[in-house]
Parts: structure tokens; sequence; C-alpha cells
């Protein structure tokens, strides 16, 4: 059966690709096993790849500061909420995809697999809020040295 072309297969494509880079720790054999049972186009696996290359090369980026801050690569378009919580209000997001995080706090779990959220700074409207860290490039959460809040 033939994906490429099909709409139901590039909505299928693009789920399984939303949900494996969503994941904090991800190798690129994972992708490609996913792939393989998923049929989907090399063109598919080749940007799956890419992007885990990606998103390692930016955890590999990311450091804790003497002030305590996170300099970090996140998800360019994550919301930042009013308060740790999916429930709360959406205040801004992130534009960017290189971000300063000022803190962390525990809150509601996420796909990332736990349950850390990072304070920062919104690009759209200035307003602060909390990203979960499923939107950050962290290989560790929190990292050590951060901050609390």
């Amino acid at each position: 059966m033939e994906w490429e072309g099909d709409s139901h297969g590039s909505f299928v494509e693009e789920v399984l690709l939303k949900t494996l880079m969503s994941m904090k720790r991800i190798s690129v054999a994972t992708v490609a096993l996913a792939a393989a049972s998923t049929l989907l186009s090399p063109a598919s696996l080749a940007l799956a790849a890419e992007s885990t290359t990606d998103r390692v090369q930016a955890a590999a980026r990311c450091e804790v500061r003497s002030n305590g801050k996170l300099y970090c690569g996140n998800y360019g378009g994550a919301p930042l909420y009013a308060t740790r919580s999916y429930d709360s209000e959406v205040r801004d997001y992130i534009e960017t995809t290189q971000s300063v995080f000022l803190c962390w706090g525990r809150g509601d779990r996420h796909n990332g697999g736990n349950n850390v959220w990072y304070w920062t700074n919104g690009d759209m409207y200035g307003r602060w809020g909390n990203v979960p860290a499923e939107y950050v490039f962290t290989s560790v959460d929190p990292p050590a040295g951060m901050t609390k809040c």
C-alpha cells in the first residue's frame, strides 16, 4: 500500500512524527523502526531522523549558567500557561527556537514523561508563563544547577 500523496497517509505520518518528536529521549533507530512498521515514505523517515538529530544537538547546547538560568533550544510556537497546568490560560507563545528559562517547577504531567515546567517570557505579547518541559530540548528535567521557582 502506498502512502505518498494519500491524504490519510500524510495525516498518519504527521501524527506519528509529532508524537515521536514530543518524546524526551528518542533514538534514530526508534524512528527508523516506527517508520518501517507504519510504511512511512523515505522522505518522512529522513525528516524524522533529521529532527531527532537537531534536537539531540540542541540539547547538547543547553546550559545552566552561574546565574541559575537555563539557556536552551525549544520548539517554536510553544504555549506559555498562566500556571503549571493545561487547565490554565495560555498567556503567550515562544516563537524563537532558543530561549532563556529563569526557573523550573512541578505541575501537570506532560508528554515529556515528567511534571517539570519552565518559566520564561513569551515572544508574541511579552507575557511571562510556564512551558511544559516537553517543548524544551533538555536531556534531563530539571537540569542540574537550575533555579527552582
